[in-house]
């Protein structure tokens, strides 16, 4: 088995929209609390192990004013985190 690159949100953890367009994830296995901004909370939600970060990048685009040229790169190092902290992963394809 290998690792696609289409990651996906642990079904677990709650999204619990706050004021503002930020949020909260709750990891209910840990009770560990992480606060998201709107971008990320953007992100998270795109995590449904269809999208690749060049498809976030082109989806965000056209919502999110001056999106930098090295937004992949952000991205990924957000999406390292949350597979750090076990909020997400990558679906094993046989």
């Amino acid at each position: 088995m290998a690792e696609n690159n289409k990651p996906i949100a642990n079904p677990m953890v709650v999204l619990r929209e706050e004021f503002d367009d930020w949020a909260l994830l709750f990891d209910p296995d840990t009770n560990d609390i992480f606060t998201i901004d709107p971008v990320s909370v953007f992100i998270w939600k795109r995590l449904d192990g269809k999208h690749i970060t060049e498809d976030i990048v082109k989806e965000l685009k056209p919502v999110c004013d001056g999106v930098p040229e090295d937004a992949p790169r952000h991205i990924d190092d957000f999406l390292q985190d949350l597979v750090k902290h076990g909020l997400a992963g990558y679906e094993m394809k046989k």
